[in-house]
């Protein structure tokens, strides 16, 4: 069943964090390593999370306007796409889970979620270069906490796959302002573009037994569409670049 996005205030500042991104292609992945440094590998079930996905229409004037056909349909197309990226890899899967609407988030699935979500976000912005936290090198070393037992007594798997992905399209309003802007822009001499749309998503693997963040992956690009099946495979690919399968 499609749900109504669960963190699209707290996404949403997480994109002002990380405008800078937008100007190109981007993917940070990182995997954790052992006591000697070694990546670590995948070695149990995996259960896909419910994707919590938004796509918006950015008007002439540069808001984002929710459209529900087209979140929908990424949230039907998207999460089969991740399916057949990880077949390909054999990893043995659990069913996927759905977060339920009424899910109450103090509740103690409803806690994980929430919690994995703050993590995640904390990764993509304290890891980037110029902006880690002072306690913490680059490596990978975040984790839950033992309260993501919950979420292995519900669904059996030793992995919890969780992503979150934010996609815009420009209106045909916003792409004459953009017109306008590189015009004005080439008159002045220099370049003036106002922006259009914008896909970003954030990705981790979560070890269900220990609570570790085994794997994340930040991914920035403006050429992905979420809406039809071809676009939603080329991003569930460059989502789960780098997984230790």
């Amino acid at each position: 069943m499609a749900q109504r996005s669960r963190s699209a205030p707290r996404f949403a500042a997480l994109l002002v964090l990380l405008l800078p991104l937008q100007a190109l292609a981007y993917n940070q992945d990182r995997v954790a390593t052992d006591d000697a440094g070694r990546p670590l590998r995948i070695a149990g079930s995996v259960v896909v999370v419910e994707p919590d996905i938004e796509l918006t229409e950015v008007t002439a004037g540069g808001l984002n306007e929710p459209r529900r056909e087209w979140s929908d349909a990424a949230r039907r197309l998207f999460p089969e796409a991740m399916g057949r990226v990880l077949a390909q890899g054999g990893q043995d899967r659990k069913p996927d889970f759905e977060v339920r609407d009424d899910l109450p988030p103090r509740s103690r699935l409803g806690q994980v979620i929430r919690l994995n979500e703050a993590v995640a976000m904390s990764i993509a912005v304290y890891t980037r270069r110029g902006s880690h936290l002072a306690t913490k090198d680059r490596r990978l070393d975040w984790t839950l906490g033992p309260g993501v037992g919950e979420l292995r007594d519900a669904t059996g798997a030793d992995y919890a796959l969780f992503t979150y992905v934010r996609d815009s399209y420009a209106s045909e309003g916003r792409a004459a302002m953009r017109v306008l802007g590189f015009l004005a822009g080439a008159a002045m001499g220099g370049v003036v573009d106002i922006g259009g749309g914008q896909q970003m998503g954030v990705a981790t693997l979560v070890d269900l037994r220990t609570g570790q963040v085994v794997w994340f992956n930040l991914m920035s690009n403006q050429t992905g569409d979420l809406r039809d099946p071809e676009g939603a495979a080329k991003s569930a690919r460059q989502m789960l670049t780098g997984l230790p399968l």
